[in-house]
């Protein structure tokens, strides 16, 4: 194990050494002190916040129309692997507080050739999800154009294409314009969301159990209980818990991060699991299989018609656009923040770490994360997107339980986490084929997408950063 990173890529850079001191209170870096202000619920509040979103609008109509009330075991699945993933990444990210979370985490435990390919699928992966979480947007602007009496008619599609290519190009330019004004609309949008959905989800369950009644339209397809349909959608619908591991990135300014960095990023995911569960139950109480899958994406906003009439609708139409433009918006700030990560270890080049002078924020990295968002939200392929974005991600969450391994195995003397996950490798190993596992049951398009990244990811490292040595350096 060596001190600090060391040899030079292919333009002759060397990466960017940063020096780390932990005392109680804050983490001294070169750059900044970060005071310990965080405490448990301010972490439930960044986990749940990233988590909370587009997901719990776009996919009950997809999944529920799928499998029906099936998904609620799909959104289970999903939850369990996340735990199995936050677990080593607690312990992980109280040993190594940096910014980066799962890729710095993986380079410093695998390598550089493991942490190039997930540094670079971390950037595509967010992408791809953002891309997603925009052609949402769309879908959702589309109902709230009719609710106002504006029909679209035969060219949908593509005003869906378009309300998501110029959103992508706004929170672009948001973002460049400062993380201060992001953070400040993302703060008030999670905050909008959670009570609408608190609200809402308390009605739709009083009608489930017979407490209110509510006239629900009639259906004929079952629900599909099999083990291979349930797995497939939670692949399908993987994409919602994607939030989970950016508590990881706020490690060093967590008070007493043993204790609090593991109960936040549980808690938060137990937490939203079972939100999405609720969510699924009610709207397949509402609509059955063929319901749903006719209303298709914005499908929760005919549950809030039949629930509560035109109100309910509105209210749907207002926390979709909220939770679509939530996600994207945040996503498009850790993509930049992930692409600014590899350049400054010298896996990209150097000039895509550059700060803009005027607003202080990575402009470079930020054009690299919204152009290729701007391409694909144009596509609108709602399934593909958001598969290839669970299959990076899942591999990047496979490899950080296969780093956490690594890292106990070769004993670093730096190796001092607060947090230590219990019962030896059992956890880590078992998220990590979870995580390989549930890839097998996506559908084949995404599969071979996302292996094509991961091959163009490992072709750039041979090309471009084969000398360059990041393993077991702080």
């Amino acid at each position: 194990m060596t001190d600090g990173p060391s040899g030079r890529n292919l333009d002759g850079d060397a990466p960017v050494a940063e020096s780390v001191v932990e005392t109680g209170t804050a983490t001294i870096t070169d750059d900044a002190e970060l005071e310990r202000t965080i405490g448990l619920t301010g972490g439930l509040a960044i986990g749940i916040g990233t988590m909370i979103g587009a997901g719990i609008f776009v996919f009950p109509g997809l999944a529920g129309g799928e499998i029906g009330t099936a998904a609620t075991a799909s959104f289970t699945v999903g939850g369990v692997i996340a735990l199995l993933v936050a677990l080593p990444t607690s312990e992980l990210a109280t040993a190594m507080p940096r910014s980066g979370g799962g890729y710095y985490f993986i380079s410093r435990g695998l390598g550089t050739l493991a942490g190039t390919v997930i540094g670079l699928s971390l950037w595509l992966g967010l992408v791809f999800a953002t891309a997603f979480y925009l052609v949402g947007l769309g879908y959702y602007a589309l109902d709230a154009l009719a609710q106002v009496g504006i029909a679209v008619g035969a060219g949908a599609d593509a005003v869906v294409s378009a309300i998501a290519v110029l959103a992508g190009v706004g929170f672009t330019v948001l973002n460049v314009t400062g993380t201060e004004n992001a953070a400040k609309l993302q703060n008030g949008i999670v905050a909008l969301l959670l009570s609408m959905l608190v609200a809402f989800l308390g009605f739709g369950l009083l009608e489930a159990f017979g407490v209110v009644a509510v006239d629900t339209p009639s259906g004929q397809a079952a629900d599909v209980w099999g083990i291979g349909p349930v797995l497939s959608v939670a692949a399908l619908v993987f994409t919602s818990y994607l939030g989970f591991a950016q508590v990881a990135t706020v490690a060093g300014e967590m008070k007493d991060p043993g204790r609090n960095l593991p109960l936040a990023m549980v808690g938060s995911v137990v937490i939203v699991t079972v939100l999405y569960v609720l969510t699924i139950f009610v709207a397949t109480n509402i609509f059955t299989r063929d319901a749903l899958l006719s209303a298709g994406e914005t499908a929760m906003v005919e549950v809030g018609r039949a629930l509560l009439g035109p109100a309910g609708a509105l209210v749907i139409i207002v926390g979709g656009l909220l939770a679509t433009m939530s996600s994207a918006n945040a996503s498009i700030l850790s993509t930049s923040r992930a692409i600014y990560g590899v350049s400054k270890d010298a896996l990209l080049p150097r000039w895509a770490s550059r700060i803009n002078l005027r607003y202080g924020t990575p402009h470079v990295a930020l054009g690299m994360a919204g152009g290729p968002v701007v391409v694909l939200a144009a596509t609108g392929q709602v399934r593909l997107l958001a598969e290839v974005a669970s299959f990076l991600h899942l591999i990047m969450y496979g490899l950080m339980c296969v780093a956490l391994v690594a890292i106990r195995r070769d004993r670093p003397e730096w190796y001092d986490p607060d947090f230590v996950v219990p019962g030896g490798p059992v956890v880590p190993v078992c998220g990590a084929l979870a995580s390989f596992g549930l890839i097998a049951f996506m559908n084949g398009l995404s599969i071979l997408v996302g292996i094509a990244v991961i091959a163009a990811t490992a072709g750039w490292y041979f090309y471009y950063a084969r000398d360059v040595s990041l393993k077991g350096a702080l």
